[in-house]
């Protein structure tokens, strides 16, 4: 039997969510912190059948560290993805519902985060909330949810203009009321769109943050530490300590944003019957 577009696209969609989930706890979470511990006896060895992606300066298998620092980053990822959309949907519902000076200051706000780099604005947000874990989650999820509260609020205009709005308010139903059986049937597809869509920018971002040196203590399993450790071997011809973890980390990236624009398609009303 031929399978539907849609279909397809569900299987797609849970085929990458289950590599996704192997990624962070098969070979992340469950990894035992005794499997990454260092031996100078195995200290820079190529990669090979026994250390796939070969090992570092203190002898830390790489491919066992990678996965644990994957799984370090969609849990920063995860979780600073998820307080950036819930601060969009109430940002957009407030601009877009409320009094027209609160549209403009939250207009206002949302031009200013955008109009200041990421990157700076999270290392000085990480700096200015004590740096590490704490640090890099605040700065994270203070600056990914502008992009989806412009289009939750200009989703509440659109569907305020909607007939069975107006039936609503004339029968006398109240604004919560509304919010709960009209407004946020329509944008919780747009938020866990958007949810999954951070996520690359938040996984790139924690290991950007961390490369630098503002994000998550050396002594975190993370991609960035992991890669900021290699660039002082390269000149000595360790190559793999930054191409394999690096790949890797592009991968998971490529994974989870293909996840997001699949979810966004089968979220389409416009191919409810392809």
């Amino acid at each position: 039997m031929r399978l539907g577009n849609r279909r397809k696209k569900l299987i797609l969609l849970t085929v990458v969510m289950a590599l996704i989930f192997i990624a962070i706890y098969a070979f992340g979470i469950l990894i035992p912190e005794e499997e990454i511990a260092g031996s100078f006896l195995e200290a820079r060895r190529p990669p090979s059948p026994s250390h796939p992606f070969g090992t570092d300066a203190l002898g830390r298998d790489l491919l066992l560290r990678t996965f644990k620092g994957l799984s370090v980053s969609l849990t920063v990822g995860f979780a600073a993805s998820a307080v950036s959309a819930v601060i969009a949907i109430l940002v957009g519902i407030g601009a877009a519902a409320g009094a027209r000076w609160v549209d403009g200051v939250m207009n206002w706000v949302i031009d200013l985060v955008m109009g200041v780099p990421h990157t700076i604005l999270i290392i000085l947000i990480s700096f200015s909330a004590g740096r590490g874990l704490k640090g890099l989650l605040i700065g994270i999820a203070a600056t990914h949810w502008c992009s989806l509260a412009r289009l939750i609020r200009g989703e509440v205009l659109q569907l305020q203009s909607q007939p069975y709005i107006a039936v609503s308010r004339k029968l006398g139903k109240s604004s919560g009321w509304i919010l709960v059986h009209h407004l946020l049937p329509h944008l919780l597809p747009q938020f866990f769109v958007g949810l999954i869509l951070m996520l690359p920018h938040a996984i790139l971002h924690e290991a950007s943050i961390s490369f630098l040196g503002f994000g998550l203590p050396p002594e975190q399993p993370a991609i960035g530490i992991i890669l900021s450790e290699s660039m002082g071997y390269l000149s000595a011809g360790l190559w793999w300590p930054a191409l394999l973890p690096g790949l890797t980390l592009v991968l998971l990236v490529l994974l989870v944003d293909n996840l997001g624009e699949q979810l966004q398609k089968l979220l389409d009303p416009s191919s409810a019957q392809e």
